[in-house]
């Protein structure tokens, strides 16, 4: 997914912190206080919202923010659709190389008709696993506190998001809530609210865990994870190694990786006809629109035309950029030969975040899906934020 000003030095307005204690409805919490200019290049996570146009609809207690005491990373996000019970989340706190684990709401949603991820989140303790230049902001936290969301900058972007103005979201229930802001937040997380806000809309209570555990081993970590945690938990690891597997084109079984048939080299990177199969797959959608969070198969945006396009050719690749970052070998621009992912870094609410991605063809081209308002297409390779190249490498 491609961010839409690549950091063009664009002015904001901040919250100041809501005052009000407990018992005082939202819309009260949004008309106090003034505001300062701030701008993007000053500190690009400050894209939080005026005091203007608050949201309407949800009339619940506000809640109090806390200072920033320390951070965390975030390296694995878990999701168990029964609930996490207390014994479980005290198990998964007791593997070794886990520092710290922050209890999440998870559901899906949509937000001005736009799928999406949602987290319902406690912002006090929530915004230390977040990017340094969010987690430090106040202001932001202040305005989730008291009923805002927040969203990341690819989703606020590609969709048009209103900053400062309420939208319609729905869960279980339908709500009108303020963009407070725009911030990245998580890998394939596109909006944050306060837990209070959460189960106003009916967002299952507990269902997830956000686990840091930055120097943990990640295969040892998983095994943990499975013996602490119900067989229908999900795991996803947020900043190491990404699972690639391949099937026979048109099939769903994995085949064993890698083997001497295996549509691969020695060292797992994919065979010259795979690469070809899903370079003619991205072909056939020449002319497709970009739509955020599309994936096929008439409409895409950029990382979802990559896992569409490799997996018809029998290559199974995760479905956020930043996660198809880490799928393979890092090369440099130079390096790269045709079936190479190349991916760009334009999120100013997260530096370090990856949040672009197209197929290298050689030769200086690429086919990308670039933005919201243009097509699938080739265009010449241009290396402003170019985060690097990879090569694709099956590894389970």
């Amino acid at each position: 997914m491609r961010t839409g000003t690549d950091g063009a030095d664009t002015r904001v307005l901040l919250t100041k912190a809501a005052s009000g204690g407990v018992g005082v409805v939202l819309t009260a919490a949004l008309t106090m206080g003034g505001f300062t200019a701030f701008s993007l290049d000053d500190h690009p996570a400050l894209a939080a919202a005026r005091p203007d146009n608050p949201p309407v609809g949800l009339a619940q207690q506000i809640v109090p923010v806390k200072p920033l005491s320390t951070v965390h990373t975030a390296d694995v996000l878990v999701r168990v659709p029964t609930g996490v019970t207390a014994a479980q989340a005290a198990a998964v706190s007791a593997l070794k190389g886990v520092d710290a684990v922050e209890p999440v709401d998870y559901a899906r949603a949509t937000i001005s008709g736009h799928e999406a991820t949602l987290l319902g989140v406690n912002p006090s303790t929530f915004r230390m696993y977040t990017p340094k230049q969010t987690a430090e902001s106040d202001p932001l936290w202040s305005n989730v506190g008291a009923g805002d969301m927040a969203v990341s900058f690819d989703i606020g972007q590609e969709t048009r998001l209103p900053l400062g103005k309420p939208v319609d979201v729905r869960s279980s229930f339908p709500a009108r809530l303020r963009v407070g802001a725009f911030a990245t937040m998580l890998p394939g997380v596109d909006a944050v609210v306060s837990d209070n806000t959460a189960r106003a809309m009916g967002i299952p209570h507990g269902n997830a865990l956000l686990i840091s555990a930055d120097k943990a081993d990640p295969a040892k970590l998983a095994k943990g994870l499975k013996k602490a945690l119900p067989k229908n938990a999900t795991v996803q690891f947020l900043r190491s190694r990404q699972p690639v597997t391949t099937t026979r084109p048109g099939q769903t079984t994995p085949t064993p990786t890698p083997t001497p048939s295996s549509p691969t080299d020695a060292n797992g990177f994919l065979s010259g006809d795979r690469i070809a199969t899903a370079i003619k797959a991205a072909y056939t959608k020449l002319g497709r629109p970009y739509v955020w969070g599309a994936e096929g198969p008439n409409t895409f945006d950029c990382s979802g035309l990559v896992q569409w396009a490799f997996a018809k050719a029998g290559v199974s690749m995760p479905r956020v950029t930043d996660q198809q970052f880490l799928t393979g070998k890092h090369l440099t621009y130079s390096q790269a030969r045709p079936g190479d992912l190349l991916f760009w870094r334009n999120d100013p609410t997260a530096p370090n975040y990856v949040s672009h991605v197209a197929i290298y063809l050689g030769k200086g081209k690429m086919i990308v899906a670039p933005h919201t308002g243009d097509v699938v297409k080739i265009e010449d390779v241009y290396l402003k934020n170019f985060a690097g190249a990879v090569r694709i490498q099956v590894r389970g």
